[in-house]
């Protein structure tokens, strides 16, 4: 299986145009990858494209994929249309559940900060199921991080603790229920490798499945490819860093053959990155 997970920044390269066709392929170039993670899809935010549904056009560029996109923000504006905001899964492989987490937002009065989330989409494998978590941590404020990075350990220890599995058909909700022990976390965490905050999530020690950096397994003992700043310096004046990962429960590090990072697309101001897990 191969995932390609990518901060696509609304579509905007470092050329200043927007473009969700370049930004499909780039991707597809990349890896003909079996799920799709996207950050930053905007619907109706004219900042964004216009204030195009980038959901429903990423939905079209990508056909064959169950497209679920989930808002961390969705408001309202004086003409009465929705203003959404967050994250965007695309799978070819059979969807069984979908759960969207908002995420802690302490003291989000006092910071310049927005509301985050995880998307969580549980697909099926060869294996059994696997919950797909994609996610993007507040830039601001770390003490807001930290607490985001709590509530999805708290989630990766409930599910991996007290699994479920739902039955072939959904006649009621209770037995419609699937929550998969194994999980694969991947998104924009607004920390460096080098930070405290990515020993908290690689570091775990709970109940359950730990979750642990899959760079890491692939390639022990190589530094971590850089995922931001590396065209853009506009925006990231400190210059390049790794804010973008993939972590994989306990479980699943045997299965991890390959981590890649694309340095050379500069079609957002983030660098995709593909692992591929063998069945």
């Amino acid at each position: 299986m191969h995932l390609l997970t990518w901060n696509i920044q609304c579509g905007k390269g470092c050329d200043g145009i927007t473009d969700l066709a370049r930004i499909v392929s780039v991707a597809r170039a990349m890896a003909d990858a079996d799920v799709y993670c996207f950050q930053e899809v905007s619907d109706g935010f004219a900042k964004f494209g216009d204030g195009a549904d980038q959901s429903a056009q990423l939905a079209a560029l990508l056909p064959g994929y169950t497209a679920v996109f989930r808002p961390a923000i969705e408001a309202v504006d004086a003409d009465g249309r929705r203003c959404r905001f967050g994250n965007m899964t695309l799978s070819r492989l059979p969807v069984l559940h979908i759960d969207n987490h908002l995420l802690p937002w302490p003291g989000a009065a006092e910071v310049r900060s927005m509301r985050r989330h995880a998307l969580s989409v549980t697909v099926g494998m060869a294996f059994g199921p696997l919950r797909i978590v994609n996610t993007h941590l507040e830039f601001h404020a770390a003490a807001q991080r930290e607490a985001q990075i709590a509530r999805l350990l708290d989630l990766q220890e409930e599910a991996s603790t007290s699994p479920k599995r739902a039955g072939a058909r959904h006649a009621e909700p209770y037995g419609s229920q699937t929550l998969a022990a194994s999980s694969l976390l991947c998104g924009d965490f607004n920390f460096d490798v080098s930070d405290l905050q990515h020993a908290l999530i690689h570091r775990a020690q709970r109940g359950g499945l730990n979750y642990r950096d899959a760079w890491m397994a692939a390639r022990p003992g190589e530094p971590h490819a850089v995922t931001c700043g590396v065209h853009d310096r506009a925006q990231w004046p400190h210059g390049a860093d790794c804010r973008d990962f993939v972590f994989v429960s306990e479980d699943l590090l045997k299965r991890v053959r390959r981590v890649e990072v694309n340095g050379a697309t500069d079609a957002s101001d983030h660098q995709p990155v593909v692992i591929e897990l063998a069945d």
